[in-house]
């Protein structure tokens, strides 16, 4: 009984998990498809960025101790993101080379 609850907890689990390439999709209109754009030509081109490296950006922004010229833009972009999205989208993005 404990095994089958514990693979129903998992499977659930998996199920919620944030996945990072549809969240990456509100982005794509100042990013671009592949994280190849900068965004409003005021961003650094995030495509080819380590997970830790995009992971602390969003979560700066989100914070407000991040960014430049798009600091404002951004932090209502992620605001909504819980940790899990993050790092989902992330992940995500580190795969665009």
């Amino acid at each position: 009984m404990k095994k089958i609850a514990l693979t129903l907890l998992v499977a659930g689990a998996s199920l919620m998990a944030a996945d990072g390439a549809e969240l990456f999709k509100k982005c794509t209109s100042c990013h671009g498809a592949t994280a190849e754009k900068s965004a409003l030509n005021k961003s650094q081109i995030i495509k080819g960025w380590d997970a830790a490296k995009v992971e602390a950006a969003l979560k700066g922004y989100k914070d407000g101790s991040y960014g430049g010229a798009m600091k404002g833009l951004m932090k209502g972009q992620v605001g909504t993101y819980s940790d899990a999205d993050i790092a989902a989208v992330a992940a995500y993005i580190a795969t665009l080379k």
